[in-house]
């Protein structure tokens, strides 16, 4: 990798950082200094810390040539800024340096990573390729020689070709990609003994025809006992509730045979309800917990934080369990408690009717687990409202009536609108843990049975927390809530 590249693209950073805005600049979510980032990438453990990466455009607040941003934490919660990692231009990598993943071999951190190029001077024809990239120190990087180690895509997929995806099993390497033919969306395998000389295996899960033309970002591990192939298809049409986003992210659960190449799974799940969620990945950490993070936006959606100059954020890290039913359940890393800072409400057995405000809940920064008592509710429709102000407001309800948990950023400020629903039965109570930042809000209900996760953009005075109910009363079991750290203003 040239030097000169990578210095170019810090310095741009390091300018582009003096002129931010700061009013929706998230308090504790990873986020580039400035300008544009996507995708998490790499994410892993490397002599005792957490890094994470993600597709990042230096040089502007939009998609562009994407290099590879890189922060590092010692527990999950407060990041550390650390240079850029990798910037295109090589050969195999000359119109950028896309989604990959990261492993440790030998005292050395490997990045695996699609090399972005085209097959034509027009540049309409993809011909992407695979990559890797390796450090002593976890910092600076080196490109491989041999790059790229995977030069063409398999005769059953096309030039897109992407998303690499590594892990170790026995005494092999193994690697899944996201490719496509005749619209048709697929995750293909590879083996190697020395992640530089990969032999295809063969087609490791692909759409039916209606669960999209292109499969992106796959990931593939053992669960509790199953095996789960995450990925992000495109071009999967809306159906009631269900796929309402531009893209999607979700899942497959079943059984595979290595020997085989054979996996046999269910149908496919969403991973996420809310507005903004993408390109999820996940790590198995030293404590042989599965954390995944996503991207905390989508393609095509408006992102006002662009006149701020920057765009872009990644999700908090999220355990990953299978409930009894085969089902995806993600919680927030227990790590996220040392965020707190100080208590400011706790409520219990308290029937609410109609609604009532908490003026002292008017940060921008808060952790609120609320307890509802549904088994004796009369109420209709009953939740929580936040960043409420005189016109503006962002809730989460949920509907006793059609049992549906509604996320409704209709009123959430500018540049967003419409609302996010999807099941959710009742069990007699529902528990809502939610995280409130800046411009974002992240909710997991019933121990992650169901989660969202949206951004927002409150123009007006925060006038509190709102608790409500319709149609009858509620009884609120239990409500905590904390102000949370700002990790990036160092505000304790």
């Amino acid at each position: 990798m040239k030097l000169d590249q990578l210095t170019k693209a810090n310095e741009a950073l390091q300018a582009a950082e003096k002129s931010i805005n700061p009013r929706y600049r998230l308090g504790y979510h990873i986020m580039a200094p400035a300008n544009w980032i996507n995708d998490p990438n790499g994410l892993v453990q490397f002599r005792g810390e957490y890094h994470a990466f993600y597709q990042h455009h230096p040089y502007g607040v939009d998609w562009g040539p994407m290099h590879w941003g890189h922060v590092k934490s010692k527990d999950l919660v407060h990041w550390e800024h650390l240079p850029i990692a990798l910037s295109p231009g090589d050969p195999c990598d000359r119109e950028g340096c896309f989604s990959g993943s990261a492993v440790v071999n030998n005292g050395e951190l490997n990045l695996i990573y699609t090399g972005h190029r085209f097959a034509d001077e027009g540049k309409t024809v993809p011909d992407e390729v695979q990559c890797r990239a390796f450090s002593k120190d976890g910092i600076h990087f080196e490109k491989d020689v041999l790059n790229p180690v995977i030069p063409r895509h398999p005769d059953v997929g096309s030039g897109d070709f992407r998303d690499p995806k590594v892990w170790k099993h026995g005494d092999y390497w193994y690697l899944v990609a996201g490719t496509s033919r005749d619209k048709i969306g697929k995750v293909v395998l590879y083996k190697s003994s020395d992640l530089r000389h990969w032999d295809y295996q063969g087609v490791l899960a692909e759409s039916d025809g209606a669960q999209g033309y292109m499969w992106e970002c796959p990931d593939f591990y053992q669960l509790d006992g199953k095996y789960v192939l995450m990925f992000s298809p495109q071009g999967i049409e809306p159906s009631g509730d269900l796929y309402r986003n531009l893209y999607q992210t979700g899942y497959l659960v079943g059984d595979y045979d290595y020997e085989t190449n054979t996996f046999k799974h269910g149908g496919f799940t969403e991973l996420d309800h809310g507005h903004d969620f993408y390109a999820v990945q996940s790590f198995e950490d030293a404590r042989g917990r599965r954390i995944a993070i996503g991207w905390m936006d989508m393609w095509e959606s408006p992102m006002p934080e662009k006149n701020d100059g920057w765009a872009g954020a990644l999700t908090l890290p999220r355990e990953l369990h299978l409930d009894p039913d085969g089902k995806i359940r993600m919680t927030p890393v227990d790590e996220l408690k040392q965020l707190r800072k100080k208590e400011l409400v706790c409520i219990e057995n308290e029937l609410v009717s109609g609604s009532r405000l908490l003026p002292e809940l008017n940060g921008e920064l808060l952790e609120i687990m609320v307890e509802f008592d549904t088994a004796d509710s009369a109420a209709s429709e009953f939740g929580i409202k936040f960043r409420v102000g005189k016109t503006e407001e962002t809730v989460i309800r949920y509907n006793s009536v059609a049992e549906k948990l509604v996320l409704d950023r209709s009123k959430s400020g500018q540049a967003v609108d419409g609302f996010r629903r999807t099941e959710l039965t009742n069990s007699g109570r529902l528990k809502l843990h939610i995280y409130l930042d800046r411009s974002s809000v992240e909710v997991f209900a019933d121990d992650g049975k169901a989660v969202m996760t949206s951004r927002i953009y409150p123009t007006e005075e925060n006038r509190g927390t709102q608790l409500f109910a319709t149609g009858g009363s509620v009884k609120v079991m239990k409500m905590r809530v904390w102000e949370l750290e700002d990790i990036w203003n160092g505000q304790k």
